[in-house]
């Protein structure tokens, strides 16, 4: 039967009715870390504060993933990237990392930056794959490294983690 099933392949800005699902694709997603022995604080989804469409990237009609982001240091930063896991490993991931990239360069920008778990599979080494490395924190803004100060200060931190940034 047609029309039940979501299609995952597009890419799009998010509507602002959109959001508040979008805690649920979060949530959804976050459960995965517990399978490597992670748990998230308990509190609000970074999705909730978002507020601002123009920030979010959806995959799917009806939304299945997003990737959520801003500016930091003057550079696009991806401040979350979700995939329902009912979702994964179909390259929902993977096309809104590039539509991400896109808009970057599209916009003047001339990186991506995020921050992420060093040693989970599809954290570090995934977005490995896709062009970004390891940025010491000698290179770091200062934006940069209050971020990292404000995520430990959260509790985030519990596993290491790494800034990562890809050149677009």
């Amino acid at each position: 039967m047609t029309g039940t099933r979501p299609s995952t392949s597009e890419v799009r800005w998010a509507r602002r009715e959109e959001l508040a699902g979008l805690v649920a694709v979060e949530l959804a997603a976050d459960g995965l870390f517990a399978r490597v022995g992670i748990t998230f604080p308990p509190g609000s989804t970074m999705i909730e504060g978002a507020g601002d469409p123009s920030r979010v990237l959806v995959a799917g009609e009806p939304p299945i993933g997003f990737a959520l982001f801003g500016t930091v240091d003057g550079q696009v930063h991806l401040d979350q990237l979700a995939v329902h896991p009912d979702h994964g490993r179909r390259g929902a991931g993977g096309r809104l990392v590039e539509a991400l990239c896109t808009h970057a360069a599209a916009t003047g920008h001339t990186a991506v930056t995020l921050t992420t778990y060093r040693d989970v599979p599809w954290n570090a080494p995934w977005y490995a794959r896709r062009g970004f490395s390891v940025l010491d924190a000698g290179h770091w803004g200062p934006e940069l490294a209050e971020l990292v100060r404000h995520e430990r200060e959260l509790g985030i931190e519990v596993a290491p983690r790494v800034v990562m940034r890809r050149t677009v």
